[in-house]
């Protein structure tokens, strides 16, 4: 999408970020979440036309490229930040990805992966999934349903997609034209539980698509309202003395300067907190140049 080239140009030669290439995700990492016959049909273009219609991308090796360094920025990012506090990755938050199919233009759940990697590598046990994208994170929740050691936080649009929702271990609905106050109260309410539950790292899914003038958001939340939703994150997981990975998400605005402009909001926030130590890293998936 033209957002991420977007986004790179903004953050190009910021004096407190370092932008990274990072390793594509490997099968080994991928089959931690996705089965076998899934992963088999979708890196090697033998998806039936009816999973293809559900991912809702045409298969390509390129659309298998992007998918696997994609969650390998978020594999990375989730590493970064459990040593240095705060990492981003300039893609990701792929949450509609279930174990045994693509979904809503996501490929693979890289947040799953990334947790569960971590996990396998013994580096972590607790993770909270902190989901502020417009759109419930159906795969994630899925994925970690029934699972102590993963909280799953989504605050999302009540009647939008996915119109069949999983349940995460918090989900907090929101009715279309939610403005700043009742979305901030929900996001600061929804924070804190997910907090209490512990976790030694968290992954920020930080969709800009609640954004009022998003294509597919359908809630009213202004560029400030996004903007201290980012800075109430941070602050929280801060006091608690938490690590946080950051992902893109969705963001879906006709003006993808505004998309762009949304997104680097975030990065330069993290990044703000960040540099007060050390430079930012930023995993970007694509390139290292603009």
């Amino acid at each position: 999408m033209l957002k991420y080239a977007a986004l790179r140009e903004r953050l190009w030669g910021h004096p407190t970020i370092d932008l990274v290439v990072p390793e594509a995700a490997t099968d080994a990492q991928l089959a931690r979440v996705h089965t076998p016959s899934y992963l088999a049909a979708a890196l090697s273009g033998s998806l039936g036309p009816a999973a293809v219609r559900r991912m809702g991308f045409p298969w390509s090796p390129e659309l298998v490229e992007r998918s696997r360094r994609s969650v390998g920025g978020t594999v990375s990012a989730g590493r970064v930040a459990l040593g240095d506090g705060w990492a981003v990755n300039l893609a990701g938050g792929t949450h509609h990805a279930y174990p045994t199919h693509g979904e809503g233009f996501c490929v693979f759940n890289d947040v799953a992966v990334a947790i569960r990697d971590l996990q396998n590598d013994g580096l972590l046990t607790r993770v909270a999934v902190i989901d502020l994208d417009v759109h419930q994170g159906n795969g994630t929740a899925a994925v970690f349903s029934g699972d102590p050691t993963v909280f799953t936080l989504s605050v999302h649009g009540a009647s939008n997609y996915p119109f069949r929702k999983e349940r995460s271990d918090l989900d907090i609905a929101l009715d279309d034209g939610t403005h700043d106050g009742p979305f901030l109260d929900a996001v600061v309410s929804g924070v804190r539980v997910a907090l209490a539950s512990r976790p030694e790292l968290v992954f920020y899914l930080a969709g800009v698509d609640p954004y009022q003038g998003d294509a597919l958001g359908r809630l009213g939340v202004s560029a400030a309202g996004l903007a201290e939703r980012d800075r109430q994150v941070y602050d929280l997981c801060e006091r608690a003395g938490i690590p946080v990975a950051t992902v893109m998400a969705g963001g879906y605005a006709p003006d993808v300067d505004i998309i762009a402009d949304l997104h680097a909001t975030t990065v330069r926030e993290a990044a703000r907190r960040w540099s007060l130590t050390r430079p930012a890293q930023l995993l970007d998936p694509w390139t290292s140049r603009p």
